[in-house]
């Protein structure tokens, strides 16, 4: 059975960015932008777009 072309991978997957990021690359983006205050908690970040 051959799989459909929507479910295969294109050439140029490997060079997408993430559109998701994980709550710790957030929390590291967020203190590199100073946008985070040591203590502060980790539930209920603000939304964060991927640096490009």
């Amino acid at each position: 059975m051959s799989q459909h072309a929507s479910l295969r991978k294109s050439a140029n997957s490997a060079d997408a960015s993430k559109t998701v990021l994980k709550r710790y690359e957030r929390v590291a983006l967020l203190k590199k932008r100073g946008q985070w205050q040591e203590g502060q908690s980790v539930l209920g970040l603000i939304k964060t777009k991927p640096e490009a």
